[in-house]
């Protein structure tokens, strides 16, 4: 069974089995020792409560070389040894003390022989009986009938444990053929994620290639752009009076904007002037024939001219000369009215105009200095508001008195349409 210097030494098993000692009932407290239990409790002892490479290990050991034999025979022989007092059996006590003194700790704490069984019953419950089984034999309290209850439940215990062993190989032969498929199908995710993984890489890397010469263009565009813009300004900068004529044009597009509202308007007057002609000859042609026709009326007595009487009202003159403004000023004031003036946006705030427009009565627009924007906002506002005003195109003072004629007539022209 083992070799050691050349001479093999064969451990086999007793060829007359050897008086069993009877467990007798201790009242000490010394527990007993592996080679004083009885002959049937070492086979249970030796194969369960040892494995089996720990049991060759220290069988190596007492006969200081390699043991030869197999598995069964190597048990066979440590059963036999344990029948009396020798180097392997005290290694073999040894190991056990040391592999289950928790248990043996456990133990101790039981006084009586009830005590041990409930011990016992408890770790066979828990299913953990090695320690339990090997802390039981060897208490001080354990009889012969407690003996032979322990070696049938252990008994019973391998028996079921056989059975178990079988029952979990069948499990364990179905789990590793489902491990296999499972570790077959996981081997293809595995592949076909590689394969993602690397197709996304590359997209990334074309995807990064390309945002890199983005940004690559757009900062040439960035630097192209500022190039020009630093040209232009130097271009701007060498020419003579660059922003003047910049401001020409502007003033040119403003002209002609104006020039081509003034000519629309003189369109209109040119239309009320050819009605008023038509409607003059037509009077003409009527006057003739009744003439004609020997008619004795009277002729009608022209109306005396009308006289301007502003009663207090606020006459707001938008437009014309700063020079002029104080000759406005008393034409008006002689008539009765209070007047407000407003340079039409060459000098005063726009602003300013709303708030002299609401607080008028009568407004006169001297078109021909008056800046565009204060012209549609005059002409707007009147319009929406049915406020009077008179469009003068002349800056003097006698057009100033024109249009407060005009302003006169188109009031006592409403006053008759009113009374009639």
């Amino acid at each position: 069974m083992c070799d050691h210097d050349a001479s093999p030494t064969v451990l086999t098993p007793a060829a007359t089995p050897c008086p069993e000692p009877q467990a007798a009932p201790s009242t000490g407290s010394r527990r007993r020792r592996l080679w004083e239990l009885a002959h049937q409790c070492h086979c249970p002892v030796i194969g369960v409560c040892l494995p089996l490479d720990s049991l060759r290990r220290l069988v190596s050991k007492a006969l200081d070389g390699r043991a030869l034999a197999d598995d069964y025979e190597v048990h066979v022989g440590a059963v036999a040894e344990c029948g009396h007092r020798n180097r392997l059996s005290e290694l073999l006590q040894h190991e056990l003390e040391q592999r289950y003194a928790r248990r043996v700790q456990q133990f101790r704490s039981a006084k009586t022989t009830p005590a041990v069984v409930q011990l016992w019953k408890e770790a066979v419950a828990q299913g953990d009986v090695t320690g339990a089984f090997w802390a039981a034999l060897t208490h001080p309290r354990c009889d012969s009938v407690l003996q032979e209850v322990l070696c049938r439940d252990m008994h019973m215990l391998q028996h079921q444990a056989g059975a178990s062993v079988r029952v979990d190989i069948v499990k364990f032969n179905a789990l590793a053929e489902a491990n296999a498929s499972l570790t077959r199908e996981l081997d293809r995710v595995q592949e076909r994620s590689t394969r993602f993984m690397a197709d996304k890489a590359s997209d990334m890397e074309r995807l990064s290639a390309q945002l890199l010469q983005a940004r690559a263009d757009n900062l040439a565009k960035d630097s192209s752009l500022a190039f020009l813009n630093a040209d232009m300004t130097a271009l701007k900068a060498s020419i003579p009076g660059f922003e003047s004529g910049l401001r020409l044009h502007k003033k040119i597009d403003q002209m002609t904007q104006r020039q081509t509202e003034l000519e629309e308007h003189i369109s209109d007057l040119r239309q009320k002037l050819a009605s008023a002609t038509k409607l003059l000859e037509t009077v003409n042609e009527a006057s003739s024939h009744q003439a004609e026709m020997g008619a004795a009326e009277p002729a009608p007595t022209p109306a005396a001219p009308m006289t301007v009487h502003l009663h207090h009202k606020t006459v707001l003159c938008v437009g014309g000369r700063s020079g002029n403004v104080a000759s406005y000023r008393d034409l008006i004031e002689r008539v009765g009215g209070r007047f407000a003036h407003h340079d039409g946006g060459l000098e005063d705030n726009h602003n300013v105009l709303d708030a002299s427009l609401a607080a008028a009565d009568l407004v006169i627009c001297q078109t021909g200095c008056i800046s565009h924007n204060a012209y549609w906002k005059v002409k707007d506002f009147c319009k929406r508001t049915g406020k009077r005003c008179v469009f003068v195109e002349n800056p003097s003072t006698s057009s100033l008195a024109r249009g407060l004629e005009q302003i006169s007539v188109k009031s006592h022209e409403t006053s008759l349409t009113e009374h009639s």
